[in-house]
């Protein structure tokens, strides 16, 4: 459910031009309110609201109002912005003329921003229906049907404020007339040339094809098919007549009754399969009828449309040969959808270059078996509730969503894949109808069968054979009521209408507000069940999904007076105003803006607090509510009907007592009687506005003190935030905002080092924890440290107390010591023997003289040096330890 941004436009409110739009006309401001929305004005849909990009077309009465919204957005706002600029030089500010600057054109554009569209029907318009390439408006009154030719965007924006004429063709001046039956839907066909082609489907069930040019005026006269499916529901081969009969003179049948159509419609073109030609076709009585194919003489497929009907045609068709158990009927209507394909298969599409150059192909209606299909139906409704019993209660609106394209069958052994969208990766590959009664009751039925194309058999029976008429059924889904048991009318008449975000919503408008339904919640659920190869129960299976998933249904909009007739809600998506839906009372707007998916992003991770210090995430506090615009009642604008009647009064018959003394007459009593009920339904309606004005006001007072409440709330959680709250409670302290921010950036400066040195230390600590293994080298050095350390200091596992350890080690040094002083004494005394030798008479002779080479007597010199070093080292290391000792 998207949320509500805003309930208001500015640019659309009054006393702004764009108010003008919805205003009510000056025809049907004479008529007081009890006459003209009396029960005959809720007869048949009211969609009098069309859009074309960010233009909307509305029909009040019979005028069709033009405006561009976001030209009238713009509009006002420069306006704005220039009373601001003229009010602070002193200037004039009261010229109301708008004034838009065009960066295409570097120019200032003038214009009102509306026009008014003068059309030539006799009475009031009940539908707009824009074509499917948004240059021709079907406009429909009860029993009428005219084609406008819209003009281009710029003739309307040329600052011109008179009544714009374009040019009107009456749609079968004499088939749609007064005198014949009323005219309930009229619907482009999806796979109309450039979309030209326009269905028309009558109350009395005829359905007729127009394939409109605007080259040849016999287009609009004629209808190119026409059927009448009372006649082809009993209809028995396809050579005979089913067009509608000329006759006035009309006989009783039960039919009448049966087959009172209350709508029809198509699914979109991108739907797979048949369903892009399907007419369904919902009755009055609550029947539901299926026409496939219906084709317009031209018609334009998309580019998968053939390619996957000769496929799942073929594969079909090679089934059923296959299949010894296949009936009669089955082989039958395999043969005419093979002969259809062959038919369009041997075509040689022409090529048509669209507006844009985009090229179409262009193919014939297939002549075999017969342009006239069968009339599928009436549908049994499988697993459906029991019915409303109420007789008053009728079927309303019918809206059917397509299945999806099978892409992967159709790309089945190619080398490539075709592009997907993201729409049909979530959709379901099964058609879903959707059915709305008089009591707002919305039933969601699965056409799980599939409905194909079916015609009926020649006349040559006994060579062809006769297909049996099977009751086709539509699986009743989900069953949800939009209107509560006060609000049910039983001369409502509710529609559907689409949504421009998602093909599995909708809203439903009645008169008590509209309703906006979205089938996603359980759309993707049911797809994957419906392609999965589970072991469990279908039955168990489908169970526990009805069960389990519910679609959404919300009540978006509840007018403020119950007479008011909503127009059918129409959905914008724009890049200049964003998502919203317009709709209109007889004299207002009703706009909804809704949050983006962007801006609700942005939003939430902009509005999402962080963690707060106990571990719990505050809510974002709401500080106001959208709710829909007040209007006052129109009775306290509405004109007296007194003075017409005291004219009246003066030029009838009872003139004379006007112009005399009252005297007691039964012609005085009947004037003052007749004047009485007039004033005190008056009075009772004023008393009645002024009342609910009061009301509002009252709650307005509420609501007002609720704001202040909330903004204090916020307000507080601000100071706190920022530290203002600490300084206003300590007055003592005047601390300025700059002490403020510099004490908040010391805090946060702090916080920023211990995170860091935090980070430091997890660091080394992973380096620690993730040391690789020692080499064995490494292992080797390792090992001959220890033994060098034991060797010197002891060997510590088997000491059992340091100061012990300690001392032996010493005493073991001081041993070393002494005897390495031994062996230095004792090399002493060898050399002095070396040098001399004592004679007898104790002097000392001089030892013979050997002579020694230079470079031995230097090694072995070397060799004594290195090992004195040594010895030195290690006294010295011996001494430094002792000292170490003696200071523990």
């Amino acid at each position: 459910m998207p949320k509500i941004q805003s309930f208001s436009a500015p640019w659309l409110q009054e006393p702004n031009p764009g108010h003008k739009l919805f205003e009510q006309s000056e025809e049907n401001s004479r008529l007081s309110a009890s006459i003209a929305y009396s029960k005959s004005a809720s007869q048949g849909p009211k969609r009098t609201i069309a859009q074309r990009g960010n233009e909307v077309f509305v029909a009040n009465g019979r005028e069709i109002r033009w405006g561009d919204i976001a030209y009238l957005k713009d509009a006002l706002e420069a306006e704005q912005s220039r009373t601001r600029a003229s009010s602070h030089l002193n200037g004039d500010s009261s010229d109301s003329s708008f004034e838009v600057y065009d960066e295409e054109t570097s120019h200032v554009l003038q214009g009102p921003g509306y026009r008014v569209i003068k059309t030539p029907v006799a009475s009031e318009i009940r539908q707009l229906v824009m074509s499917p390439n948004k240059d021709q408006l079907a406009v429909l009154t009860s029993h009428t049907v005219h084609i406008c030719m819209l003009p281009d965007t710029s003739l309307l924006t040329s600052g011109e404020t008179a009544p714009f004429k374009p040019k009107f063709w009456t749609l079968g001046p004499t088939t749609h007339v007064t005198s014949k039956s009323a005219v309930v839907s009229a619907l482009w066909h999806p796979l109309g040339v450039s979309g030209s082609c326009l269905v028309t489907v009558t109350e009395d069930a005829v359905v007729r094809e127009w394939e409109l040019s605007a080259i040849d005026r016999w287009s609009f006269d004629t209808p190119t098919l026409e059927v009448d499916l009372r006649k082809l529901a009993d209809g028995t081969s396809v050579d005979q007549d089913f067009a509608a009969s000329t006759s006035t003179n009309k006989t009783f049948s039960p039919d009448d009754f049966d087959m009172k159509v209350a709508s029809a419609t198509f699914a979109s073109r991108n739907s797979n399969g048949w369903a892009p030609m399907t007419l369904w076709v919902a009755m009055a009585e609550g029947d539901v009828y299926a026409l496939c194919p219906l084709l317009p003489r031209r018609w334009s497929p998309p580019p998968t449309l053939i390619p996957s009907l000769s496929v799942s045609v073929a594969r079909k068709s090679e089934a059923l040969d296959a299949d010894s158990e296949a009936t009669q009927d089955e082989k039958l209507l395999a043969k005419q959808q093979l002969e259809w394909m062959a038919d369009l298969d041997n075509q040689e599409p022409k090529l048509l270059e669209g507006p844009y150059g985009e090229v179409t192909e262009v193919y014939s209606r297939p002549s075999r078996p017969g342009s006239i299909p069968r009339l599928q139906g009436p549908f049994e409704f499988a697993v459906a509730p029991e019915d409303e019993q109420d007789d008053e209660i009728e079927l309303k609106d019918i809206f059917v969503i397509g299945a999806k394209h099978n892409t992967a069958e159709l790309m089945m052994g190619e080398d490539f894949e075709l592009y997907v969208d993201d729409d049909d990766k979530a959709s379901l590959s099964i058609s879903v109808v959707c059915l709305l009664s008089t009591s707002g009751q919305v039933k969601i039925c699965l056409d799980v069968d599939g409905v194909e194309a079916q015609w009926l058999p020649p006349r040559n029976a006994a060579t062809w054979g006769f297909p049996g008429r099977d009751i086709p059924s539509l699986l009743v889904f989900h069953t949800f009521d939009t209107l509560k048991p006060a609000e049910m009318t039983s001369d409502s008449w509710p529609v559907f209408s689409e949504d421009v975000t998602s093909r599995y919503a909708f809203y439903v408008t009645h008169a008590a507000g509209i309703t906006y339904v979205s089938l996603e919640p359980w759309v993707s659920l049911l797809e994957s069940e419906l392609q999965s190869d589970s072991d469990a129960g279908a039955d168990f299976r489908f169970d526990l999904l009805v069960k389990g998933q519910r679609a959404e249904v919300d009540r978006i909009y509840t007018p403020q007076h119950a007479q008011n007739v909503l127009a059918a809600a129409t959905a914008f998506k724009t890049s200049d105003l964003g998502h919203f839906v317009l709709s209109a009372t007889h004299n207002d707007p009703v706009i909804m803006f809704f949050d983006t998916p962007e801006s609700e992003f942005m939003s939430d991770r902009e509005e999402t607090p962080g963690p707060a210090e106990d571990g719990e995430t505050p809510e974002p506090l709401t500080v106001w509510e959208p709710r829909p615009l007040f209007h006052p009642s129109e009775v306290l604008s509405r004109p007296s009907t007194l003075p017409s009647w005291l004219d009246n009064l003066r030029t009838s018959r009872k003139r004379p007592l006007m112009q005399q003394e009252v005297r007691l007459s039964v012609a005085t009593l009947e004037i003052f009687t007749e004047g009485h009920r007039l004033v005190s339904s008056e009075v009772f309606d004023l008393n009645n506005a002024v009342a609910e004005l009061f009301r509002k006001c009252e709650a307005l007072t509420f609501e007002l003190k609720q704001q202040i409440t909330k903004v204090y709330e916020v307000n507080q959680r601000i100071e706190t935030i920022s530290g203002e709250g600490e300084s206003r409670s300590t007055k003592e302290q005047n601390i300025s905002e700059e002490m403020l921010v510099r004490n908040r950036v010391d805090v946060m400066k702090v916080r920023q080092e211990n995170l860091s040195r935090r980070v430091d230390n997890l660091r080394k600590r992973l380096g620690q924890v993730s040391t690789r293994e020692l080499s064995d080298k490494e292992k080797a050095w390792a090992e001959e440290v220890r033994t060098l350390a034991s060797s010197i200091l002891g060997d510590e596992e088997e000491e059992e107390d340091t100061t012990t350890a300690s001392i032996n080690t010493a005493a073991q040094s001081l041993k070393r010591f002494d005897e390495v002083q031994t062996l230095r004494d004792a090399l002493f005394q060898q050399a002095q023997q070396l040098q001399g030798t004592d004679t007898v008479d104790g002097t000392s002779s001089p030892m013979p003289v050997m002579k020694i080479p230079s470079d031995i007597r230097k090694q072995k010199v070397a060799q004594v040096m290195s090992l004195l070093d040594r010895e030195t080292a290690l006294v010295e290391a011996v001494k430094s330890r002792l000292e170490k000792l003696s200071i523990d």
